[in-house]
C-alpha cells in the first residue's frame, strides 16, 4: 500500500502531531507498506527512512500553492492519503481514498488566535452558538473536511461526539487512544532521587506543562496557589502568554512560588514528572493530553479539569481529582485536598490503573487497521 501523509508539522518541530508521525510512520513500513510524507517547515529532510518533502513558510499564498501543487502530484500515485491536519491545500486526489486525523476544532482554535472571539470562549458553547461570518465560514471547512474523509480517526470519545456533531457519518469516525511508545517511559527514579537529581527541596510541588496560551487555565492556577500556601508552582512550557503570567504572579503575590521551566526536553521532563506531587491540567479543552498520560506512567496522579477528553484519562478518587471548570473556588478547595492526609499516596498508588488501554501496540494496530481497511471497501 502506497501511503501518502500529509500534515501541517512534522519532527523535530514540537506539537503532538509532529511526535506522532515520527513515532508511528517507521511501524506503518514496517508491515510493509510505502510512505512519502509533505509538511510545512524548514527543518532538515535527509535522515529519514521515508520521503520527506518540506515546503518553506514563506509567504501564506505562495507556500499554499506550493504546498497544493505537491500534494496533488503525491495524492495520484498513492493508495491512500492519511491527513493529519485540518485545513490542509489537498485538491483533486480523484477518488483516492482519505484517512483523516482530528485532535481538536481548528475552526475554534483560529477564531481565538485571530481575535474573532474571546479568548476565553468555551468551545463546547462554541459548537452550538451563531458567530459572524468569518467564524462560519471556518467551521464550514472544518465540516466539509470531516464529512469528505473516508475515515475520521480521533483520540476520545469526547471528540467523536464532536466530530459527529458537524455532520460526519457516526459509522466513519473511529476512537484511536493517543498512547506512549514504549521508550517514552519516565526515568527510572523515585520521586527523592529525581528531586535531588533537578536540585529540588522537600517542599510540596505543583507541574503544569502546556503551551501558554488562554484556554490552558494556568491564569486560574496561579490565582489560587494562595490556598496552598506551603507549595511551589512549576510551569514548563512557552507561549505567547508567558509574559502575561509572568506578571500574573508578581500582581498576586506568589512570583516567589512560581518558577517558569520554559520549554523542557523529553528526557528532563520524565525527571520532573517523576520528581512533583502533582500533575495539574486545568485547561479548558483537551482531546486526549499527553502530558496528563506521561504523569500517569510516572506515578504522579493528576490534578485535572472536567472538560474534553480529561475524564477518560482521569477516574476522581482514583488516579487524581476532576475539577469542574471554570470554578476557581473549586480548585482552590481541590489543591487545600490534595495536600491534606495521605491522599496523595492513595492516588499515587492506584496510577497504573487502566493504561493498558493506551498502549502503543494497540494504537499501532487500529491505525494500521483503519488505512488498510479504507483501500479493502
Amino acid at each position: 500500500m502506497r501511503i501518502f501523509v500529509a500534515s501541517g508539522i512534522f519532527h523535530p518541530e514540537s506539537g503532538g502531531p509532529a511526535t506522532y508521525l515520527y513515532r508511528l510512520l517507521p511501524e506503518v513500513q514496517a508491515h510493509g507498506h510505502t510512505v512519502r510524507v509533505l509538511t510545512f517547515g524548514e527543518g532538515p529532510m535527509d535522515g529519514y527512512p521515508y520521503l520527506l518533502r518540506r515546503i518553506p513558510r514563506r509567504a501564506l499564498p505562495l507556500r499554499w500553492a506550493d504546498y497544493a501543487r505537491v500534494a496533488w502530484g503525491e495524492m495520484r500515485r498513492a493508495d491512500v492519503v492519511f491527513v493529519n491536519s485540518l485545513g490542509l491545500p489537498l485538491i483533486g486526489g480523484g477518488d483516492v481514498p482519505r484517512v483523516l486525523k482530528v485532535v481538536g476544532d481548528r475552526a475554534w482554535e483560529r477564531a481565538v488566535n485571530r481575535g474573532w472571539i474571546a479568548p476565553t470562549e468555551d468551545i463546547d458553547a462554541f459548537q452550538q452558538r451563531r458567530y459572524p461570518w468569518r467564524v462560519r465560514l471556518a467551521q464550514a471547512q472544518r465540516a466539509r473536511e470531516v464529512c469528505r474523509a473516508d475515515c475520521v480517526i480521533v483520540p476520545s470519545r469526547y471528540l467523536r461526539d464532536m466530530v459527529i456533531g458537524w455532520g460526519a457519518p457516526p459509522e466513519r469516525v473511529h476512537i484511536i487512544y493517543n498512547a506512549l511508545p514504549p521508550d517514552a517511559a519516565s526515568a527510572n527514579l523515585g520521586q527523592a532521587e529525581a528531586r535531588a537529581a533537578l536540585g529540588l527541596g522537600t517542599e510540596p510541588l505543583l507541574l503544569t506543562v502546556a503551551r501558554l496560551v488562554p484556554w490552558k487555565g494556568i491564569d486560574h492556577l496561579i490565582r489560587v496557589l494562595p490556598a496552598v500556601p506551603e507549595a511551589r508552582l512549576l510551569i514548563a512550557g512557552d507561549g505567547p502568554d508567558e509574559a502575561r503570567l509572568q506578571a500574573l504572579t508578581v500582581s498576586e503575590g506568589v512570583g516567589e512560588r512560581v518558577t517558569f521551566l520554559g520549554r523542557l526536553a523529553r528526557e528532563q521532563l520524565a525527571l520532573y514528572f517523576r520528581a512533583v506531587d502533582y500533575t495539574v491540567l486545568y485547561s479548558g479543552y483537551e482531546g486526549l493530553s499527553h502530558v496528563a498520560l506521561e504523569s500517569l506512567r510516572a506515578g504522579t496522579p493528576v490534578i485535572a479539569s472536567d472538560k474534553g477528553g480529561n475524564p477518560e484519562l482521569v477516574t476522581h478518587g482514583v488516579n487524581g481529582l476532576l475539577v469542574p471548570y471554570p470554578d476557581p473556588a473549586a480548585l482552590a478547595e481541590t489543591l487545600r485536598f490534595a495536600f491534606s492526609g495521605d491522599t496523595r499516596a492513595r492516588l499515587a498508588a492506584h496510577t497504573g490503573d487502566g493504561l493498558d488501554r493506551f498502549a502503543w501496540a494497540t494504537l499501532v494496530e487500529q491505525t494500521m487497521a483503519v488505512l488498510e481497511s479504507v483501500c479493502t471497501s
